[in-house]
C-alpha cells in the first residue's frame, strides 16, 4: 500500500500540481499491482485518488463509522467522500470520529502502519493543532515506512475553509 500525507490547506493550484505529480509517481506502483490507502476527506486525499486513477492504482478510501454506522462528515468532507467512493476499487470502514482531531491523527498512524511507501506534501514546517504532517511524516519513519518529500517550487499554502459541526 502507498500513502499520502500533507497540509489540510494546500492552495488549489498546488493541490492541482499534487495531483500531475502524484500521477507520475503512482504508475509504477500501478504497474507492480499495488493499492493506494485514503482516509476519505476534502484537498489532499482527493487529489491523490484522482492521480490514482489517471495512474491505474487501486484505490482503498477509509469511511469513518461511530458504533458501526456511518459517521457524519462535514459537508466539503463529504462532497469529498462522495468522490472518493467513485474512484475507489475497495472501501473499508474504521471506528474513528472525523470530528476529533486526535482521532483523525491516530487512524493516519494505523493507516501508515499498512503501507510500504509515503509520499509527504510537505514544506517541512512543525506540526501546529491543525496540521499534523511533520509528526506524521516522522511517525512513518519511526515505523519503517518509505516517505518521499515533495514540495514544488512556488508551492503555497490557501485559505482553510472552516465547516461548522
Amino acid at each position: 500500500m502507498i500513502a499520502v500525507v500533507g497540509h489540510p490547506d494546500l492552495s488549489a493550484s498546488t493541490l492541482d500540481w499534487a495531483e500531475e505529480e502524484l500521477c507520475s509517481r503512482l504508475a509504477e506502483w500501478a504497474r507492480a499491482g499495488g493499492a493506494g490507502l485514503v482516509r476519505a476527506g476534502k484537498g489532499l486525499p482527493v487529489a491523490f485518488g484522482r492521480a490514482a486513477r489517471k495512474a491505474g492504482l487501486a484505490l482503498v478510501t477509509v469511511l469513518p463509522t461511530r458504533n458501526g454506522a456511518p459517521a457524519p462528515l462535514g459537508e466539503l468532507d463529504r462532497k469529498a467522500a462522495g468522490e472518493l467512493l467513485l474512484l475507489s476499487e475497495e472501501v473499508k470502514l474504521a471506528e474513528y470520529d472525523p470530528g476529533d482531531r486526535g482521532a483523525c491523527v491516530s487512524m493516519d498512524e494505523n493507516l501508515l502502519r499498512n503501507c510500504a511507501r509515503v509520499f509527504a506534501i510537505w514544506d517541512g514546517s512543525p506540526s501546529t493543532g491543525r496540521d499534523a504532517t511533520a509528526h506524521l511524516v516522522a511517525y512513518a519513519r519511526s515505523h519503517g515506512v518509505d516517505v518521499e518529500v515533495i514540495w514544488p517550487r512556488g508551492a503555497a499554502h490557501g485559505p482553510v475553509c472552516r465547516e461548522p459541526r
